[in-house]
């Protein structure tokens, strides 16, 4: 399913968009990837939306990517004996591990490993932020605590610890069973919370052996301060700017985001911005100006997917809240100026072969009248390293491995098309002028790029770049082999 932008749209499923109808809309609306939270909703109710988006792909030929969130670790308070508490600015509260129920004094905080992380001046962030704690004197099993800022404390709120790197794993109990049970299902990436290092990326994959994908989400501060080894362990990185903007004061948020999705662009590896992109749209059927903006920025600076989160998973509106950032998408990367930031701000350090072809396919389709570049992509990296270049001409990714396809379906610009395995260059650029001018994106009379790299079917060998008429007969014809 040809679509009129480069930038992807990733779409939660959840209450209000599990049916067959619902998920299918979403995906005509411009729904890229579909993302299910591991968060909510049972085993056998994810593998029902995995087995719909399938039979979607299925019907309309169109390769769809599928990301499986898992929830992370969850940090929370106990219980009180009231329900809940009111806190005063400057009083004392303590958190302990005694279990007996919360008063307006203590309560229970289940979590030995937070206090063997914390020392006296650490911050506590209760409820997103809208209580914050100051440590004044910790030990193994309680934390002394003013209160900073104060309000109602109630049963199993979450605790966010932005000071500290906590001796956590990213991954719980509960995410190493999710991880295996959607890996066997066959999901094609998995979004990994609660990075903070990049062992907890190392460890997910280890998990996974392959068969996914691994995509870090940034949250925490710590994970910013070490963002460039995460970078390199990972697949993909998730900008998830709710839990960033509850550790860290709102106002480093967007300049943490545009340097992040930088980065990720210099290192050809997919990146997403997320939450509360089109929040209003939970409830109504227009989005306000401000969010609008916020989808714009991140397009314009080159973000490979821009994400739907309680918009489409539990909200009234969810086809309208995919349409609508179809709608901006479109608008944002016909204006000039989304081509003049897009290139002003393309960085990348070209060392290898594939680097080269690549930049000059780009450079090549830019000056003279190509309509598209094909790449032949195994791996994926042809099509990554592709999309690094933000072209203006369509790419089109071929491959022969269905799982290639839709792992790309979350990449820049890259349309994908499944073709057979090739053995002759002649076949592989036959295929690419056929598949382009199928798409819609030629016709006989233009010419296109084709990308390959011989021997064929073995990633890594990409070293051929040839202009070539998307006319079967001037192929036959100039062609050898």
């Amino acid at each position: 399913m040809r679509r009129h932008r480069n930038v992807k749209i990733v779409a939660t499923l959840g209450p209000a968009s599990s049916d067959y109808k619902t998920i299918r809309a979403l995906h005509e609306a411009g729904a890229d990837v579909f993302r299910l939270n591991m968060s909510h909703g049972a085993h056998e109710e994810i593998a029902e939306r995995h087995r719909i988006i399938r039979q979607i792909e299925d019907e309309l030929d169109s390769p769809i990517a599928i990301l499986a969130d898992l929830q992370g670790p969850k940090l929370r308070v106990g219980t009180f004996a009231n329900g809940e508490e009111e806190l005063a600015e400057g009083a004392a509260f303590r958190l302990d591990l005694d279990a007996t129920e919360g008063t307006a004094d203590r309560v229970c905080l289940p979590h030995p490993e937070i206090f063997a992380a914390l020392e006296p001046g650490a911050n506590l962030l209760v409820n997103d932020g809208k209580i914050r704690l100051a440590v004044t004197d910790c030990g193994a099993d309680f934390a002394n605590c003013r209160v900073v800022t104060g309000g109602t404390i109630s049963n199993r709120k979450g605790v966010n610890v932005p000071d500290v790197v906590l001796p956590l794993a990213a991954l719980s109990e509960k995410d190493r069973a999710d991880l295996e049970f959607v890996c066997e299902l066959g999901v094609d990436w998995l979004a990994l919370s609660f990075v903070q290092r990049p062992e907890d990326v190392n460890e997910a994959r280890a998990l996974a052996r392959g068969r996914a994908a691994i995509l870090s989400k940034i949250e925490k501060p710590a994970a910013v301060k070490c963002f460039d080894e995460i970078l390199a362990v990972s697949d993909g990185i998730m900008v998830a700017r709710g839990d960033l903007g509850v550790e860290l004061p709102v106002q480093n948020v967007p300049p943490i985001q545009k340097r992040l999705v930088r980065r990720c662009r210099a290192a050809a590896k997919p990146v997403i911005v997320a939450t509360q992109m089109l929040e209003s749209m939970i409830e109504s059927p227009m989005p306000t100006r401000a969010e609008v903006s916020d989808v714009a920025t991140a397009i314009y600076e080159g973000a490979d997917a821009i994400m739907l989160s309680a918009e489409s998973a539990a909200g009234d509106y969810p086809v309208e809240a995919v349409s609508t950032m179809n709608n901006v998408a479109v608008e944002v990367e016909s204006d000039p100026t989304y081509r003049e930031v897009i290139e002003a701000s393309r960085r990348a350090d070209r060392q290898t072969v594939a680097d080269g072809i690549v930049a000059a396919a780009r450079e090549i389709a830019e000056t003279t009248d190509i309509k598209a570049i094909c790449c032949y992509t195994q791996s994926g990296t042809t099509g990554l390293l592709t999309a690094r270049e933000r072209p203006r001409v369509p790419i089109i990714a071929m491959t022969s491995l269905r799982g290639t396809a839709r792992r790309l379906a979350l990449t820049w610009g890259v349309n994908c098309v499944m073709t057979g395995e090739l053995t002759r260059f002649k076949l592989a650029v036959i295929n690419a002028a056929r598949a382009a001018c199928a798409q819609g994106y030629t016709e006989e009379t233009d010419q296109i790029l084709v990308i390959a790299g011989v021997p064929f079917n073995v990633p890594g060998t990409t070293n051929i770049l040839r202009v070539a008429p998307c006319q079967e007969s001037l192929i036959y014809a100039t062609d050898p082999g």
